[in-house]
Order: structure tokens, then sequence, then C-alpha cells
């Protein structure tokens, strides 16, 4: 694959061997930020997990401190007394029967899905367009309840749903290059001990093999892992 020219520029500029302390990759992150948008911050784990053993599945959500800067798109299904209150709460996409017709004739223009148990029947129907998406609403991550309202509010508010894919690496997005530095290093502090506490009881050796943080367009930095290792230790 051949980069643009700005990319091999960005690459030359960072050491790609090195494992850098998190507040010098951030700062790294945010220096080398130069398009023309405000560019979303990212992080990619790799797992120590074996990714076709489902006991050793990692996924859940955090709620992050500083949020992520991304307007979430949050679709509900719901029904009865459901509909206010997840319009009340603020989802873009209310709806079940109508919701699950269109879904399943291909739109899938929303970042979150969440649903009522109730509607889960008709709802797990669209698992093979939902599921390679990673917008299947799940109790594992919390978007599967009765508690709608809260829900909404939590992922408008920062909540993210993580999940290892084949490769057992975890991807998510922890802020924007805009956010203070202070603020990407809480957000990605608290995203990685969120994972530290789930590993899988039978994953065994170092959980936690790699750490790299990038921006939409930038290249990416590697981070020392031991910095997770060590907070996660004071916090026992």
């Amino acid at each position: 694959m051949r980069h643009s020219k700005r990319y091999r520029q960005l690459r030359e500029k960072i050491d790609r061997l090195k494992s850098y302390s998190l507040a010098e990759a951030v700062r790294l992150v945010k220096e080398n930020a130069n398009a023309k948008f405000d560019e979303s911050v990212e992080v990619a784990v790799r797992l120590g997990i074996d990714p076709k053993k489902q006991e050793q599945a990692v996924a859940g959500t955090v709620t992050l401190p500083h949020g992520t800067g991304k307007k979430v798109r949050v679709l509900a299904f719901v029904k009865g007394d459901k509909v206010d209150e997840a319009r009340a709460a603020g989802a873009d996409y209310v709806g079940f029967e109508d919701l699950v017709e269109k879904i399943s004739s291909g739109w899938t223009d929303f970042d979150i899905a969440v649903a009522t148990p109730d509607t889960m029947p008709a709802v797990g129907k669209l698992g093979k367009i939902l599921g390679p998406k990673g917008l299947m609403p799940s109790p594992k991550t919390q978007t599967v309840t009765f508690d709608i309202g809260n829900a909404i509010r939590a992922l408008k508010a920062g909540r993210i749903n993580y999940r290892n894919d084949k490769t057992g690496n975890v991807h998510a997005v922890v802020g924007k290059v805009s956010f203070a530095p202070e603020q990407l290093i809480d957000n990605i502090q608290t995203f990685v001990r969120e994972l530290m506490k789930n590993k899988p009881s039978t994953a065994k050796g170092q959980f936690i093999r790699k750490v790299v943080i990038s921006s939409t367009m930038g290249v990416g930095i590697r981070v020392d892992t031991k910095e997770f290792s060590e907070a996660v230790k004071r916090e026992v």
C-alpha cells in the first residue's frame, strides 16, 4: 500500500520501534494532527487472548470521563410506554417493527442500538446485519435493558461499547485532537484500565500486549504498556 507524501512525512517524525510514555504519545498525536477538521483520537489495544475461544471474548461498556467529542446517533427498539421514555432521553431513532423492517432492507445509519428485552425476539433476527457492524444490542454491553432512558443518556454522555475483533484487538475513539492533553490521557487510561479489569480468567500471560494511539489522519504511536499495569496495581 502506497501512502501519501503527508503520511510519509508524519511517519518520519515517529520512532516506530519506541514505546512512548502516554503523555508523550498524546503530545505527538496532537502536534501531528494537521488535517482541516477536528480529528478523532483512537486507541487500538492488542489483547493476550485467543479470539477463537468464546470464553475469552472481551466486551463491555465504559463511560469516558470527558466523552468522545462525537455526536452519537442512538437507535432505540422500544414499544409501549418506553417510546416516550426513549424520545425524552434523546434517542435519534425510536420505534420497533418499523425499524426492524427498515434495517432488514439494509439501512444502518446510526452508531449504537439499544433495545428493551421484549423486543429482542424480533431484533435478534437482525443479527446477520447488525452483528458484523458491532451494532447488535446485547446485555453484555448494557444495551438490552428496560432502563432505556438511563441507557440512552449514558451513551449520549460518553459511554462507549467495546468488543474484541477476530484478531484479538480492541479499538475505540477516545476523544478529539482539540481535547486538552489531560482529557485525552484520562480517557485513554480509563479505557485501558477497564479492559484490564475484564481479563478473562482463562487468558494466560501478558494481557495488554500493545497499545497504539493515533488521530484519524495520523500515524500510530506505540505507548508503553507498563504505565497502565502500574496504574491498576495502585488501585488495588
